[in-house]
C-alpha cells in the first residue's frame, strides 16, 4: 500500500511538471502578441493603391504571422496628424507615422510618450524612441526614366508629382535623369498637384499632358495617380506606377501601366514591427536603396516593354549598385548630369 501511494504521488508530481511545462509553452507566444501596433496614414488614406496601402501591407503580414490586429487611423488633413498619433500612442506600444509630412507630429508625440516606440516613413526624427526609414527614391525612379525614355514615340514624357517637397523632387530628379541617360532628345513635362488624394485633379493634369503630346507619364502622387491611370485608359496612353506594383493593385488599368517603381514601405513597417515584437527595436535611421532592395522595378512589367529595354534598365541598376555613378536627388542637378555609357 505504501508503494502504491508513493507511486501515485510520483505520477501526480510528474504530471504536474508536464502540465507546468505545457502551460509555460502555451504562454510564450502570448508574451509576444501583447505588443499593440498602430498606424496613422497621411491624407492619401487607405485605398490609395500606392504609398499608404504599401505601409499597411507590411502590417497585414505581421497580422498573418503573429495574430496582431493593427489599429489604423486615416488622416484627412495635416491637422489630423498629431491628434491621430496621440490617440494611437495611448493605446499601442509601437506607432507608425506614414509620410514625411508627419515628422513634426511624430517628434512632438514621441517626446510626450518616451515609454512608447515610434517609427516614421520618409523622414528622420532623431529621438531615442523613434526609428526612421528613408529611401533612395531617385534610384528607382531613374530606372522608370530609362523605360519611359525608350518607350516614348513622341519624345514627350510627363512627370506628375503630389506635393512639391524635397522628397517628391527626388522622384522627379531621378526620373528625368533616367530619361536623359537613354533619350537626351526627349522633353519631360513636370507638374505638381499639391495633393496626394485628389483623383479628379490627377485625371485633369494627366489628360492635359497627354493632349500636349506626352505618351508616357510617371507619377509620384499617391491617390492622385489613380486619376492618371483613368486618363491613360481613356486616351490609350502609357503610365508608370509608384510605391506598389500598381498593375496588380489596379488590374483594370494593367494594360496601360508599363511598370511601377517599387518602394518597399511594406518592408519598413514589417521590419520595425517584428523588431518591436522580438524585443530588438532600435532607434536610428535606415536607408533603403537599390543595393538594399528598398526600391526597384515591379515584378509586373507590361508585355509591350521589349526585353532589351528591361535588360538596359537592369544594367543601369547594377551600375548604380556598383557605385559607377550617383543619381541626382534635386531637379536642378539634372541639367548637368551625365550618365555613363552602359
Amino acid at each position: 500500500m505504501k508503494r502504491l501511494i508513493a507511486l501515485i504521488a510520483t505520477l501526480t508530481l510528474v504530471a504536474g511538471l508536464f502540465a507546468g511545462c505545457a502551460k509555460k509553452e502555451a504562454q510564450q507566444p502570448t508574451d509576444q502578441t501583447q505588443i499593440k501596433i498602430g498606424l496613422a496614414t497621411d491624407e492619401g488614406g487607405k485605398g490609395d493603391k500606392s504609398f499608404n496601402d504599401a505601409a499597411i501591407a507590411g502590417l497585414e503580414k505581421i497580422k498573418a504571422e503573429y495574430g496582431i490586429d493593427p489599429q489604423i487611423i486615416e488622416s484627412k488633413s495635416a491637422d489630423d496628424y498629431e491628434p491621430n498619433l496621440t490617440t494611437l500612442a495611448a493605446d499601442n506600444d509601437l506607432v507608425f507615422g506614414v509620410g514625411f509630412k508627419m515628422a513634426d507630429a511624430i517628434k512632438a508625440v514621441a517626446q510626450n510618450n518616451p515609454d512608447k516606440k515610434f517609427a516614421i516613413i520618409d523622414s528622420v526624427v532623431d529621438l531615442p524612441n523613434v526609428a526612421s526609414y528613408v529611401f533612395k527614391e531617385e534610384e528607382g525612379s531613374f530606372l522608370m526614366g530609362v523605360i519611359a525614355g525608350k518607350m516614348t514615340k513622341t519624345n514627350i514624357i510627363g512627370f506628375l508629382g503630389g506635393i512639391k517637397f524635397e522628397l517628391i523632387e527626388k522622384f522627379e530628379a531621378g526620373f528625368r535623369a533616367g530619361v536623359k541617360a537613354v533619350n537626351p532628345n526627349a522633353k519631360v513635362l513636370v507638374q505638381y498637384a499639391n495633393s496626394f488624394s485628389d483623383v479628379a485633379l490627377g485625371y485633369e493634369i494627366a489628360k492635359k499632358m497627354y493632349n500636349d503630346g506626352a505618351d508616357v507619364i510617371y507619377h509620384a502622387a499617391g491617390g492622385v495617380g489613380i486619376g492618371l491611370f483613368n486618363a491613360a485608359k481613356e486616351m490609350k496612353k502609357w503610365a508608370i506606377g509608384v510605391d506598389s506594383d500598381q498593375a496588380v493593385l489596379i488590374p483594370d488599368k494593367a494594360d496601360v501601366i508599363l511598370a511601377s517603381m517599387i518602394k518597399r514601405v511594406d518592408t519598413a513597417t514589417y521590419t520595425a514591427s517584428k523588431a518591436a515584437i522580438e524585443g530588438t527595436f532600435a532607434s536610428g535611421t535606415v536607408v533603403l536603396g537599390l543595393k538594399e532592395d528598398g526600391v526597384g522595378i515591379s515584378p509586373t512589367i507590361n508585355p509591350a516593354v521589349p526585353q532589351e529595354v528591361i535588360d538596359l534598365a537592369n544594367k543601369y541598376k547594377q551600375a548604380i549598385i556598383d557605385g559607377k555613378f550617383t543619381v541626382p536627388t534635386k531637379p536642378a542637378e539634372v541639367d548637368t548630369f551625365q550618365a555613363p555609357q552602359i
